[in-house]
């Protein structure tokens, strides 16, 4: 292991960290409000240890997977802890442990929020939590490749180990360049809905904090009622529309920008996707019609809802909690189906359900013909076998930490229905659950300890579960590998 090159690593990315808290600190000096020291001092101590850290010598500069592994999992871990500090510090939360549940959620896109009452905070600490969206949605780890010219060689490690998916694909040659177009395709896209958001009369401040929620799929809010509070069919279409264009995978939008249309267009996971949501939307309208002046009201709501909860954002317009079981029973659904590879979103990703759609159709098919070679294609390309394995490994690994974490939950007293989503919302990074976690309630009930679980869910949840689950194999890290 080449402890030299993570610590250098590590010691980049807090410091980067550091310099993402200083828009929070200038919105806290506009404002005039307490969160103002807070935000100086979380910067003091976390630019002063990352550059503490940034000193080790790395020797090699080539990051293995080892390395990889270890910078992005004790990234995460730290880019966490140091963001909590400005919750901390300006007294935004009660515990210790709600600051790590708030700053994971954030960092994670979850948007699963401990505190009862946002509207009361400190602007400055309302814009870094939902800033925290921003950087974690295309990946922290992933940012940092795009700026430090020191990680060209072993960036790809890194970029692997966080990107969402069964497998992580290149835009171009070199993987800085690709961090970089990823990243500028974002920004596009993060500026265009800022623009929309304030034609249709949101403040700048509130288009920014919204924006960064559905484009980094998050779901934090700086209104109580999140999106509900804003009585505009306008801005909830523009939110809509953007949260399902972040749930989708970004290098179709590079492909696209490019020219290459097709690539988009006959994307098999992306027709997958759209085709979701479309009958997801057609029939949960169907079943809320009733409660409606309008069927377009209707359609309306199912369709924000429906693009929140796919792409695991977790904004809402009305509380889904009150629908018939049908339409939440729908919902649960999408919150463990999730969005695209490549995209912000969490949850178990479209892919994979449409590749093991096809496994299963190839063993029924096994069935009439034993001798037969049925390959498993994806968008006309031989799914290998390794990948197949990964993602059945990856489904039995998620389901098996699903009702384990659900047995452990219901330790709180809580209903099975509660226990079951809050697992879910937090292992697929939705955000809001059913009954006690639902869109009108919050997390602000669980013990400590059970906040610190589920902030590891989020992690894990994020990290495609494999990462941090190697981070806990002690035997593994004692073996060299290339």
């Amino acid at each position: 292991m080449n402890y030299g090159i993570v610590a250098k690593v590590l010691g980049d990315l807090l410091r980067l960290e550091a310099a993402s808290m200083l828009p929070s600190l200038f919105i806290a000096l506009y404002y005039q409000q307490h969160d103002t020291t807070a935000f100086f001092w979380s910067i003091a101590i976390t630019g002063g240890i990352g550059w503490l850290l940034s000193r080790f010598s790395p020797g090699s500069q080539k990051i293995r997977a080892h390395e990889g592994l270890a910078i992005v999992a004790c990234g995460w871990l730290l880019v966490s802890l140091f963001g909590a500090l400005p919750f901390i510090l300006s007294d935004s939360v009660p515990t210790i442990a709600d600051a790590i549940f708030e700053t994971v959620s954030g960092f994670t896109t979850t948007g699963a929020t401990a505190l009862k009452d946002v509207e009361v905070l400190p602007r400055g600490i309302v814009f870094w939590r939902s800033f925290t969206h921003w950087m974690g949605g295309m990946g922290i780890l992933v940012f940092t490749v795009a700026l430090l010219p020191t990680l060209g060689v072993g960036g790809f490690q890194l970029y692997k180990a966080e990107t969402t998916g069964p497998v992580a694909g290149k835009i171009t040659p070199r993987i800085k360049d690709t961090a970089k177009v990823l990243y500028v395709t974002y920004s596009i896209i993060t500026l265009v809905q800022v623009v929309l958001l304030c034609l249709g009369g949101m403040s700048l401040f509130d288009s920014l904090v919204h924006t960064f929620g559905s484009v980094g799929t998050g779901g934090f809010s700086s209104r109580n009622k999140s999106m509900g509070a804003f009585n505009s069919i306008y801005l909830q279409l523009v939110v809509g529309v953007f949260m399902v264009i972040c749930g989708a995978n970004f290098s179709l939008y590079v492909d696209a920008a490019r020219g290459k249309w097709k690539q988009l267009i006959n994307n098999e996971e992306f027709r997958l996707y759209l085709g979701i949501i479309t009958v997801a939307t057609v029939l949960i309208g169907l079943n809320i019609a009733g409660a409606y002046e309008h069927f377009g009201l209707a359609l309306k709501d199912a369709f924000f809802q429906v693009g929140s909860i796919i792409t695991t954002t977790g904004y809402s317009t009305v509380d889904f909690d009150l629908w018939p079981a049908f339409s939440k029973g729908i919902l649960v659904l999408l919150m463990l189906i999730g969005g695209s590879a490549g995209s912000t979103a969490g949850g178990i990703k479209v892919i994979r359900v449409l590749s093991l759609s096809k496994l299963i159709k190839r063993e029924v098919a096994k069935i009439f013909h034993p001798r037969a070679y049925v390959p498993v294609k994806v968008d006309k390309k031989v799914v290998s076998d390794d990948t197949l394995i990964s993602i059945t490994s990856f489904l039995v690994l998620y389901l098996l930490l699903l009702t384990l974490g659900t047995i452990v939950i219901s330790l709180e007293g809580v209903d099975l229905e509660t226990a079951l989503t809050s697992v879910i919302t937090t292992l697929s990074n939705v955000g809001p659950g059913l009954r006690l976690v639902g869109p009108a309630q919050n997390f602000s009930f669980y013990s400590s300890a059970s906040k610190l679980l589920f902030s590891l869910f989020m992690l894990m949840g994020r990290l495609e579960l494999f990462t941090m689950v190697a981070l806990l194999s002690p035997r593994d890290w004692r073996q060299t590998t290339v």
